[in-house]
């Protein structure tokens, strides 16, 4: 198998199912239960990455089967750890825990969480000064790129409008595992409207509302067929997107080299090495709305990274860096070496990129920039008033 677009794609399936079994019955919580299992085994071999809680396994009264899937998660991860590609990434999973999580962990699944917890594929995220389950999914969508819902309630809800301010795709199942109007059932109805299904997720083929169509499944379609076309829509699902702010004027006189230096070493590394979607508006792009500055900041405010130029020091581009950094979005500072900029940026480590010198040296020393920092703490941390 060829790698995938999934390779390293952190992944997330959250949902819960009714403790009415009139509400749920036993034959669809069997089905989506076995399309957990196997979608997850599907993305194990395709290098996908995880996040997964760890919590206590609750069942229900009525037929004594779980309410959540996250052990079930945890359970085709290590059953399928053998049919990881060779270059699959560590960690495969991210394990979001509390303060009682280790004291809380079924006593069937012990052995398999110690295995996997003392291994080199799974990092533990815990946020055990939090003693509520919004700051646990705070935390989980932090480290996710993609939301898979089924079932759930309010707890579904909030985690989705996580994924959603911070512009990752939400993809709600339509299995049968609460009220038509609670958790991913209520999500699957809004996606359903084509005129809210690009809001969901974006694809690269086709368009969002004919892919939640194909998702629309019928009693008909068997689990691996499910799983398949979901497999399908995963990875179609566009790359994170990377907002770029630069110089966009042509008759300014750094605009040539501006030009150079995204189109031979920015965008062959954020695309084709970093997985991003280099998002530019310029007034050339297809527009989603209908002004240009609300064009700008609704796509730089649900963007995965920043990428701020200022070469050429203009006010447009002061702003939108002001408004990624005041909104902590993980952001790149560059600028053509040689040019001025003001004091309040000068602290802000940046790449000073060079117009000479052979092509791979510059790529190099962007590569090198990245990785010093890609995991940079924001300009201004979080600062609630009760931990």
């Amino acid at each position: 198998m060829s790698k995938s677009v999934l390779s390293g794609r952190r992944i997330q399936i959250a949902g819960s199912i009714a403790a009415d079994c009139n509400v749920a019955s036993a034959e669809e919580v069997n089905l989506a239960r076995e399309f957990v299992g196997k979608l997850v085994a599907a993305l194990v071999k395709r290098g996908a990455t995880f996040v997964v809680p760890v919590d206590a396994e609750k069942l229900r009264d009525c037929d004594s089967s779980p309410i959540c899937f996250d052990w079930l998660v945890w359970q085709s991860i290590r059953d399928n750890l053998s049919q990881r590609p060779p270059d699959g990434k560590n960690p495969l999973v991210i394990a979001v825990q509390h303060h009682k999580s280790e004291r809380q962990v079924p006593a069937e699944f012990a052995e398999l969480w110690e295995e996997l917890r003392n291994s080199d594929a799974v990092s533990i995220e815990n946020v055990s000064h939090w003693n509520m389950n919004s700051k646990r999914m705070e935390a989980q969508a932090k480290e996710g790129d993609i939301l898979i819902t089924l079932g759930g309630s309010e707890g579904v809800l909030f985690l989705a409008n996580l994924y959603h301010e911070a512009g990752k795709p939400v993809i709600p199942l339509n299995f049968a595992l609460t009220k038509d109007n609670e958790g991913s059932l209520r999500l699957f109805s809004m996606g359903m409207s084509s005129a809210n299904t690009d809001r969901f997720f974006r694809v690269t083929t086709s368009n969002a509302h004919t892919w939640m169509n194909r998702i629309n499944w019928s009693t008909a379609k068997s689990t691996d067929q499910r799983v398949a076309s979901m497999v399908d829509l995963l990875e179609a699902l566009e790359h994170p997107h990377a907002f770029v702010v630069r110089l966009m004027n042509p008759r300014h006189s750094d605009y040539p080299d501006v030009e150079t230096f995204f189109n031979e070493v920015v965008r062959p590394i954020m695309e084709n090495e970093l997985g991003y979607k280099l998002v530019v508006v310029d007034g050339a792009q297809e527009f989603e709305y209908a002004r240009m500055d609300q064009e700008i900041f609704e796509k730089l405010h649900r963007s995965s990274f920043v990428l701020a130029d200022i070469t050429g020091a203009r006010p447009n581009c002061f702003i939108e860096l002001g408004y990624a950094l005041g909104r902590r979005l993980p952001t790149m500072l560059t600028v053509k070496e040689g040019s001025a900029h003001p004091f309040d940026i000068f602290s802000v480590a940046g790449l000073h990129w060079k117009t000479t010198g052979a092509l791979e040296e510059r790529k190099e020393a962007f590569r090198k920039h990245w990785e010093a920092i890609k995991n940079r703490p924001t300009l201004v941390p979080a600062d609630p008033l009760v931990w």
